[in-house]
């Protein structure tokens, strides 16, 4: 039984870990991963180059744009209003990925 307990809490303290980490995309293999992140209205992402070639972070619409990152560069953007934000890498245009911005709830 105590070892059972001791993996729940284990397991307890990895799930609290992850709902505090902060909202991240990470660049590598020319992809952006995660694919869709959902986060909450105020939250600020952060976008690291984990690639060997620059990359930039691009909102399709022109609302946000992180110019060139080097290999470990970081680039942080907070997202103020709920909506859907689709971006791209500009020198990469296959590149892509989504923001999914929650209302704040009560």
């Amino acid at each position: 039984m105590s070892k059972l307990l001791s993996t729940l809490a284990v397991v307890m303290l990895f799930l609290a870990t992850l709902a505090l980490a902060p909202p991240s995309v990470e660049i590598k293999n020319d992809a952006f991963a995660p694919k869709t992140l959902t986060i909450t209205a105020g939250q600020t992402v952060t976008f690291t180059n984990d690639d060997d070639d620059a990359h930039t972070v691009t909102a399709t619409d022109g609302a946000f744009d992180s110019k060139g990152l080097d290999t470990n560069g970081r680039w942080r953007h907070t997202f103020t209003k709920p909506g859907t934000y689709a971006y791209y890498c500009q020198l990469h245009p296959f590149m892509k990925g989504t923001i999914v911005v929650k209302a704040v709830t009560q």
